[in-house]
């Protein structure tokens, strides 16, 4: 997929919240393709020179958006970008503004004083990490510790479901329903509540399945996006869950931040 510009999002930490910023930006221009480049831990400013000149060399055009609690590097960002005429978004420096102005005095600009402070974001690190290592099924035995379990056939959205609500402290495993393959015991020995079952119709996972195999090289009938294996697959999963009697939630032709929402209107009213 052909890019129409690139985000280049610089912190002095990880980089989740620039990031977020970044790309609930970005969804706002439809039809406009961005390849967003992060470059977490700056907290010296020679460590900026290599990216802003990269980004000033740039056959696209760049937006860098940063955070950053060290007032240093939040100037030589802004001087060098300024310099190179690179758009960019400070995602403190209203808050901090704001702030300043209704308590009558400057910020400290000292580092990570706030996520000292705030315990969500060591929460969202956490939920994070916890769904990275168990997504697609690995390590199942961390079913019992997960806030919410996603679980259905292949090509239902379960990796970038579970990285969304991870986002929102979520932690989260994702469990693949593989035909002849055994289900992990734990799913009937944890509350229903927290399971969430991922269907789809088999008219659209179909061409799903099938652009996928295309383009990683294989046969137009692999048994992978065959409409009667498909099928099988399907009935096999509802089984699952019928038998779990978890609630369910089409996910066809939907966004991520749709099911998403969805999910949570379930977890949070049951």
């Amino acid at each position: 997929m052909p890019f129409d510009y690139y985000v280049y999002v610089i912190s002095d930490s990880l980089g989740v919240t620039a990031e977020s910023v970044a790309r609930a930006a970005a969804r706002q221009f439809t039809g406009k393709h961005y390849r967003m480049n992060t470059f977490p831990h700056i907290t010296k400013a020679f460590q900026l020179t290599p990216i802003i000149q990269k980004a000033s060399k740039e056959s696209l055009p760049v937006v860098v958006v940063f955070t950053t609690d060290l007032e240093e590097i939040r100037d030589a960002i802004i001087s060098q970008c300024e310099t190179h005429s690179l758009e960019y978004l400070d995602i403190m420096d209203q808050a901090l503004q704001v702030f300043g102005r209704k308590l009558g005095a400057p910020p400290l600009y000292k580092p990570g004083l706030s996520r000292k402070l705030d315990h969500q974001y060591f929460n969202k690190i956490d939920a994070i990490e916890f769904t990275i290592r168990h997504d697609d099924g690995k390590a199942p035995e961390g079913i019992m510790k997960a806030d919410l379990v996603l679980i259905g056939v292949s090509r239902t959205s379960k990796t970038p479901l579970s990285m969304y609500l991870a986002y929102l402290n979520y932690r989260v495993i994702n469990i693949p329903l593989v035909q002849y393959a055994p289900v992990p015991e734990a799913l009937y020995k944890i509350s229903a509540a927290k399971i969430i079952g991922l269907t789809i119709q088999p008219e659209l996972l179909n061409r799903i399945r099938t652009e996928r195999t295309r383009s990683m090289g294989y046969r137009k009938n692999d048994h992978y996006s065959n409409m009667t294996a498909i099928l099988d697959e399907l009935e096999f999963a509802e089984k699952i869950m019928k038998k779990i009697g978890c609630a369910t939630i089409d996910v066809s032709n939907k966004a991520i931040e749709e099911t998403a929402t969805e999910i949570l209107e379930i977890i949070l009213h049951q």
